[in-house]
């Protein structure tokens, strides 16, 4: 029971989501808000980022309303390195020196068409959003966190990181690199006292879909499948602030993203030519 007890005491001293100083992208709505509003409920003080200022102005005065936290907005386009690096400055300023969480965030739905007909526009915005931003993020925030020997960063990518779902190629690979960073990451700070985790979901109820560029027969399908399987993401947020103070890298949080999984872990071929005569049965874009 002794060891049990230091266990136990060493990660309650050490939660890096209680009193946290922390930045969340994409926080004016869906799971960012949810991690935003949580991590004001744990104590913390948060910088809402996002790309509409309205809605990041609309999270701080929820945390301010509910949990009576000090928060902040800041409008960002992860996407744009340049206004990555004014939030790095600016929260810096809010918190008199660095961060002690990253919430890489934000990011939007795609898909629909398949590999050649997708369009390099549609690739460019994808991945610089999905993937950029999260790569803006660790690239500017984590030397910062490794020289105070603590604190963490979380990134969302998604079950479709794993899943390979035809049709959406290019969420699929923006997803699939943030999952790669992510473990990339977690071996470059391990020993440094600062954790890394990543989120793959499978649907949560936001507004991911009906904001992304998703064709008219996929927002529909999507949209039935996530009143049908998808769950709230306040308690996705609390789920992965939960798993991150215990030094978890994967977070897997419903059924279906976790037997997609060893699915496709233990049984990759069958797999994906299983995956490959399913589709052909959906609906068309």
């Amino acid at each position: 029971m002794y060891g049990v007890d230091r266990i136990a005491h060493h990660l309650v001293r050490d939660r890096i989501c209680t009193d946290a100083r922390a930045v969340v992208t994409g926080a004016g709505s869906g799971i960012g808000r949810a991690f935003a509003l949580e991590l004001a409920r744990r104590g913390g003080e948060v910088v809402c980022a996002d790309i509409d200022a309205t809605r990041a102005a609309e999270t701080v005065d929820l945390i301010a309303s509910t949990t009576g936290r000090p928060a902040h907005s800041v409008e960002c386009d992860v996407a744009d390195r340049t206004q990555v690096e004014a939030l790095v400055a600016s929260s810096c300023t809010v918190f008199d020196g660095p961060p002690t969480l990253v919430i890489n965030n934000a990011g939007v739905g795609i898909g629909g068409r398949r590999v050649g007909e997708i369009g390099f526009d549609d690739w460019n915005w994808a991945l610089g959003i999905n993937l950029w931003g999260v790569v803006h993020g660790c690239e500017l925030f984590a030397p910062m966190l490794r020289d105070a020997g603590r604190g963490g960063i979380i990134n969302v990518a998604s079950a479709a990181g794993f899943a390979a779902a035809p049709s959406m190629a290019a969420y699929n690979v923006s997803k699939a690199g943030v999952m790669s960073l992510s473990e990339t990451l977690a071996a470059e700070l391990a020993g440094s006292g600062v954790a890394v985790t990543v989120l793959c979901p499978t649907f949560v109820k936001t507004n991911v879909a009906r904001d992304g560029r998703i064709t008219a027969g996929s927002r529909k399908l999507a949209g039935r499948l996530m009143q049908l399987t998808g769950i709230s993401p306040d308690g996705v947020a609390a789920q992965t602030l939960d798993a991150h103070d215990l030094r978890r890298l994967y977070v897997v949080p419903q059924l279906d993203a976790n037997i997609i999984w060893h699915l496709k872990r233990h049984f990759p071929v069958p797999y994906v030519r299983g995956l490959g005569l399913v589709t052909r049965y959906l609906p068309a874009s």
